[in-house]
This record gives structure tokens, C-alpha cells and sequence, in this order.
């Protein structure tokens, strides 16, 4: 799954976001993309389940492939 980060993303964010999407799945396989500022998640979870991880650390997402 791929989601859109509508936020301006910087070096400093990506373990921000990796930790935050591991709090929803450990397991989870996370590639933040800076200049494209897109976030990838390989998990067993539904994309709309890491959308409150997004939220609670003020990045604002769409889901661009689920």
C-alpha cells in the first residue's frame, strides 16, 4: 500500500514515520520517499488502519494504492 503525504516531508520525518506505523504493525515494511513524498507499507493490515498513526503525528495522507 502507498500513501500520499499532502505535508511537506523532510530527512528529520522518516523515523517519525517509520516508528509511527510500527506501533500499528511491527512488522510492517516502511520506505518513506522524501522527494516524492509518498509513504509504502508492506503489511497484512488495511491501509485505512495506519491512517490514524498519520493523523495522531500531523501528516495529512491519502491513500494513493491500496
Amino acid at each position: 500500500m502507498k500513501f500520499s503525504v499532502k505535508n511537506e516531508l523532510r530527512p528529520d520525518d522518516v523515523s517519525t514515520l517509520e516508528h509511527a506505523m510500527k506501533m500499528v504493525d511491527a512488522d510492517a515494511k516502511v520506505d518513506v520517499d522524501v522527494g516524492e513524498k509518498t509513504v509504502s507499507i508492506d503489511s497484512w493490515l488495511m491501509p485505512e488502519e495506519f491512517l490514524v498513526a498519520f493523523y495522531d503525528e500531523d501528516y495529512e495522507v491519502t491513500i494513493s494504492e491500496a
